[in-house]
């Protein structure tokens, strides 16, 4: 098959197109290179840069393809809040450009949603039946996201599957980044025995999950959709186990071989208390559990950071 995987210059992206051509699938790459790196792009991919929020761009990267893995976003809470309007037009217009470019061949599209979507208002854990209240931009779009691809489905016969993504870590995210995730941010600062900076009191929980049981969940999701198979229209993408951020970071302080020292801040805007998912559709409807322990996860991503550096 040949698939287009927007942002594959991308934390997630990169580690998708890697797998689909280690399977033996031609992957077309489209790319801003915004946040993505050109030095991450998949050996043998074909490489576009380009805009996702572009509908020109978006229909010839999709020309003669099979099918789509949208992953470019502006993935960042922060960022989002800093630029309202911009992340807005890249995010949920991003993504109404893919499913407007894959209605007149009803081509399958894997995107990715997020659990910013359930906000606070969901219990923990949180199964995709419970309810959707974002309370920050990043994931008013995701839960867009969600509702365009159900209208793609219902009016155009475009196959949809949006995977909720808990909080995703693994090699290749960008530690340097003001952006980055809290697993990157705390390995690059640990690394250079600098304090990690924490928001709150650090008793706020994440569903930790790892890049490869990501890939893997969006590698059956496209088998599936391919095959005409039934299937919900979304997925939590977790563990169903939590972690606490202040307890991550001691688990992470000696792999890094590094004294901990937390500067502590004031809570962010859009930041959520606790954030579990539930794996349970994940099992049945994909055949899959989130497998990788979060301690093994951890020590890949520091010894692939330590190789980088």
């Amino acid at each position: 098959m040949r698939y287009l995987v927007t942002g594959g210059c991308g934390f997630i992206g990169s580690h998708l197109a890697d797998a689909l051509i280690a399977a033996g699938h031609a992957v077309r790459v489209l790319d801003d290179l915004s946040t993505g790196r050109l030095e991450n792009l998949a050996p043998g991919a074909e490489f576009i840069r380009g805009s996702v929020a572009d509908a020109g761009t978006v229909r010839a990267a999709l020309d003669g393809a099979d099918g789509c893995f949208h992953l470019a976003a502006i993935a960042s809470v922060v960022r989002c809040e800093e630029d309202w309007g911009g992340a807005h037009a890249t995010n949920l217009g991003g993504a109404i450009a893919v499913l407007q470019a894959a209605r007149q061949r009803r081509l399958p599209v894997v995107y990715a949603s997020s659990a910013a979507v359930y906000g606070n208002a969901a219990p923990v854990p949180a199964s995709e039946s419970s309810p959707a209240v974002p309370i920050s931009a990043y994931g008013a779009d995701k839960l867009g996201c969600e509702h365009h691809a159900a209208v793609g489905t219902a009016s155009f016969g475009i196959p949809t599957l949006g995977l909720r993504l808990f909080n995703v870590y693994g090699p290749r995210q960008d530690g340097a980044s003001p952006y980055s995730g809290v697993i990157s941010a705390f390995c690059a600062r640990l690394s250079r025995g600098a304090p990690i900076t924490i928001w709150g009191d650090g008793r706020q929980t994440r569903d930790f999950v790892y890049v490869r049981d990501v890939v893997a969940a969006m590698q059956a999701g496209m088998a599936r959709l391919t095959a005409a198979a039934g299937l919900p229209r979304v997925i939590n993408v977790c563990t169903g186990r939590t972690v606490s951020v202040l307890d991550l970071a001691r688990t992470l302080a000696p792999l890094c071989g590094a004294r901990l020292v937390i500067d502590y801040r004031p809570a962010r805007t859009g930041d959520i208390a606790a954030s579990c998912g539930d794996p349970a559709l994940l099992r049945s409807a994909l055949d899959l559990v989130a497998e990788t322990p979060l301690a093994e996860g951890l020590r890949h991503t520091v010894a692939r950071a330590s190789l980088a550096a």
